[in-house]
């Protein structure tokens, strides 16, 4: 579900998911490995400033996600963290789509 006015930011975040891909084939022949993260919605300042929490567009976009509510940042570090440790070691060019369910 994606707000109206937003369609440069939603490019912004396929770009990402390409580039994504892209870096983990040039890449990891160098044992580089290249993974993103694409968040759902995440309580932030910035969607507090842009008028987002607290708004019918909150409230409907929880009603639709399966785990409720939206993300707090402390639900999207630990992916972060993943990521970056060897636990994830054999994971290169991977989107971690983390949105409470919600597609």
């Amino acid at each position: 579900m994606t707000p109206p006015t937003t369609a440069v930011y939603t490019a912004t975040k396929g770009a990402v998911d390409a580039v994504t891909h892209v870096l983990a084939k040039e890449l990891g022949p160098k044992k580089i490995r290249v993974n993103s993260i694409n968040p759902g919605m995440v309580e932030t300042e910035g969607t507090h400033a842009a008028g987002v929490i607290g708004s019918d567009f909150q409230k409907q976009l929880e009603s639709q996600t399966p785990l409720g509510g939206i993300a707090q940042p402390g639900d999207i570090a630990p992916i972060a963290v993943f990521l970056a440790s060897q636990d994830s070691g054999w994971l290169t060019g991977e989107t971690m789509l983390a949105s409470g369910g919600l597609r």
